[in-house]
Parts: C-alpha cells; sequence; structure tokens
C-alpha cells in the first residue's frame, strides 16, 4: 500500500508593494457597545412523534403549566405526548437594539426528543445575564438535519435535534449599552504595544487642536479617548471618522502549519538565520505473503496456511539545502520545495530550526 502525500505552501507576502493599513474599526472595538446574550426554555410542538418520551419529566410538567394557563388542568403523569419536545433558546442581543427589532434565535433539544424537524416553538421569553427579559420568540424551526427511515433501518444527517428560527425573536426591552458622551475606550482585539501607540499616534495626528492629543494608550490592549469639544454634539460623526481612520498595523511573525491537510501559512515577516538543513528518509517496508497448503482429495490433511513476511529497508541519500543571513520566506518556500519535503517532513524542520533558534516566528501547529 502506498500513501501519497501532496502539501501547499502559502506565504503572506507583498513582494513588490508595502501593506496599505488596516481600517480602525477592523482592529478595535468601543467599550460598552458589545453584543448581549440571551437564553430562554421553551417548548417546540407539532412534532411527528419525535418529541420526548415519558422519562423526560420536564416537558411534560412544562406542558400541563402552559396548558393551566389556559384554563385547561390535566395530570402531568396522566398524559404521554410524544409530539412536544423540551427545548433551550438562545439568541444574540446586539447593541443599541430597539424595541421591535426582529433577530435570529437558535433552538436545541435538552430531552431525549429524535428530531425537530417541523416544529413549531411556542412563545418563549429570552433573558438576560441580569435575569431580565429582553425578548420573545416564537415560531417555525428550521432545522439543518433530517432522519430517515424507521427502526434500525434509518439514515441520520447532520443534527436534526438542533435548528434555528430565522426573525423568530422581537426586542421587547432596548439593550443595556452604552452610549459614549465625553470619553470612549478602545479595545484592541489583540493586544499589541505597537499597534496600540500607533493607533493613538494616528487619532492625534487627526483630531489634534490647540496642541491637545485626545488619545493615549493605557496599554498594550486600551486607548482612552476624550470626544473632541467640536464633536459633543455629533458623537455617530466622530465615531464613523475614528472608525475609518488607516492604521499601519504591526503584525507578529508567525507560521501555522496543518498536518491533516498539508497546508502551511507564513507571515511575510519571517526571517531564517545562517543554517544548514539536512534530510535523509529511512523507509521500512513489510510484506505478508500468506500461502496456502490444500490436502489431496478424500485424505484426512487439513487446509493450512503460512505467513511469509519480507522485510525491507531503503535509505534515500540526504538531501540538504543553505539558507543565507536574513533569508525571506520565498526562499525558505523554495528550499523546502527543493529538497521534496512532504507535510510531516515540513513541520519537523520547521519545529527543528525554532528548536535551534535559526526562525524568529512562532510555530503553530494545528
Amino acid at each position: 500500500m502506498k500513501i501519497a502525500w501532496s502539501f501547499s505552501l502559502i506565504a503572506l507576502s507583498a513582494l513588490s508593494a508595502e501593506p496599505s493599513g488596516t481600517r480602525l474599526k477592523d482592529l478595535v472595538s468601543i467599550e460598552g457597545v458589545r453584543d448581549n446574550q440571551l437564553v430562554g426554555y421553551g417548548l417546540v410542538v407539532g412534532l411527528n412523534g419525535t418529541g420526548d418520551k415519558r422519562q423526560t419529566v420536564f416537558s411534560s410538567q412544562s406542558l400541563t403549566n402552559l396548558l393551566a394557563r389556559m384554563g385547561v388542568q390535566v395530570n402531568p403523569t396522566a398524559i404521554l405526548v410524544r409530539n412536544t419536545a423540551a427545548v433551550l433558546v438562545t439568541g444574540t442581543l446586539p447593541p443599541f437594539a430597539q424595541p421591535g427589532t426582529r433577530i435570529d434565535i437558535s433552538v436545541a433539544a435538552i430531552g431525549d426528543a429524535t428530531n425537530l424537524q417541523g416544529g413549531i416553538l411556542i412563545l418563549t421569553p429570552l433573558k438576560g445575564a441580569d435575569g431580565q427579559v429582553y425578548a420573545s420568540s416564537q415560531g417555525s424551526v428550521v432545522t439543518g438535519g433530517f432522519v430517515a427511515g424507521r427502526a434500525g433501518n434509518n439514515q441520520t444527517v447532520n443534527h436534526p435535534t438542533a435548528g434555528r428560527v430565522p426573525n423568530g425573536a422581537i426586542i421587547e426591552k432596548t439593550a443595556p449599552s452604552v452610549s459614549p458622551a465625553t470619553k470612549i475606550q478602545l479595545q484592541l482585539r489583540q493586544q499589541d504595544f505597537t499597534n496600540a501607540a500607533r493607533v493613538s499616534r494616528a487619532i492625534n495626528e487627526k483630531f489634534r487642536m490647540d496642541d491637545v492629543e485626545p488619545a493615549h494608550a493605557e496599554n498594550s490592549a486600551l486607548i482612552s479617548v476624550l470626544i473632541p469639544a467640536a464633536y459633543r454634539s455629533k458623537t455617530v460623526e466622530f465615531l464613523e471618522e475614528l472608525e475609518n481612520l488607516i492604521i499601519a498595523t504591526d503584525r507578529p511573525a508567525r507560521i501555522v502549519v496543518n498536518e491533516r491537510t498539508g497546508t502551511i501559512v507564513m507571515g511575510k515577516d519571517v526571517r531564517i538565520a545562517p543554517v544548514a538543513i539536512l534530510q535523509g528518509n529511512l523507509t521500512v517496508e513489510i510484506q505478508t505473503t500468506l500461502n496456502t497448503s490444500q490436502p489431496q482429495p478424500l485424505s484426512n490433511g487439513q487446509t493450512t496456511v503460512t505467513p511469509q513476511v519480507n522485510v525491507a529497508a531503503k535509505e534515500e541519500k540526504a538531501r540538504n539545502v543553505v539558507l543565507k543571513q536574513g533569508a525571506s520566506v520565498e526562499e525558505l518556500v523554495r528550499a523546502l520545495t527543493a529538497i521534496g519535503s512532504t507535510p510531516r517532513d515540513v513541520i519537523a524542520i520547521l519545529q527543528n530550526l525554532k528548536a535551534a533558534g535559526a526562525i524568529d516566528a512562532d510555530v503553530e501547529v494545528l
């Protein structure tokens, strides 16, 4: 049996052009302007016998409580309803969401229901971390999977016990967002002292007034910005100009390798110190041949099977490549390709280069 390896090397580099920079809105988020998670407990009805069974006690209790609020008194131990499933409903409340706005929600079974396909979520309040109700949800559940067949002869695709309700929730209460007044805090999505200083410098160059610099980097992840007096009544316009500032960001040198797919991604800032790479492959091949011996007709002999094992070892000549001082990503890619390395070999070479201190980059193996 032969195994064929293939790999691709992707160098994220601009060899002939300098990077144009990144918008500030892609680098930072505004403190207080954030999403909030919502969760609720509800019932999905209308299932075709694929709902919760008798051992799921809370679904029948929930159903009897629902019927009681509608004037129908039922003993929860005396009913067996397989068209109902208890579910948890989750959603994300966007910042500054106004009452009446609709959002998507996700529904997942928490009992022993086998399929939510075709079900309808009954009115379910969604609460935030503070216990207050911020939205109400209801609607038809759309599943990304299905179950076909019966008993032991069936086929399941994806997860039919989880689904979504597009625009299934209506906001009932304003989201707890903080509107910037005189000062805003910018949070870097990836903390870095260099980028924090560059963001602060760019904001000061844009909005400096009377030698007053509005921005100050508190640390590697937080920049404080005073809203200029000219923008106190136009905060949204100030944020619009702020978000579209172009920042020449600094990114760490990193190499990411994925052995399963044979993909290697490198940043353009990866540099290699003077080093020689020597690689040789040792291949051990073991073959087992089964020899069958049949007895003569009408004899008392038995068929015997004798395994014959052959072991062969083959070692290729070592291949080497020399990298000079300050070798670039392009030269590294060419060098690894030239010695015919497989993904496993390339990963080992990169890790050895890192261990030898010859590569100025973080090597991350997925």
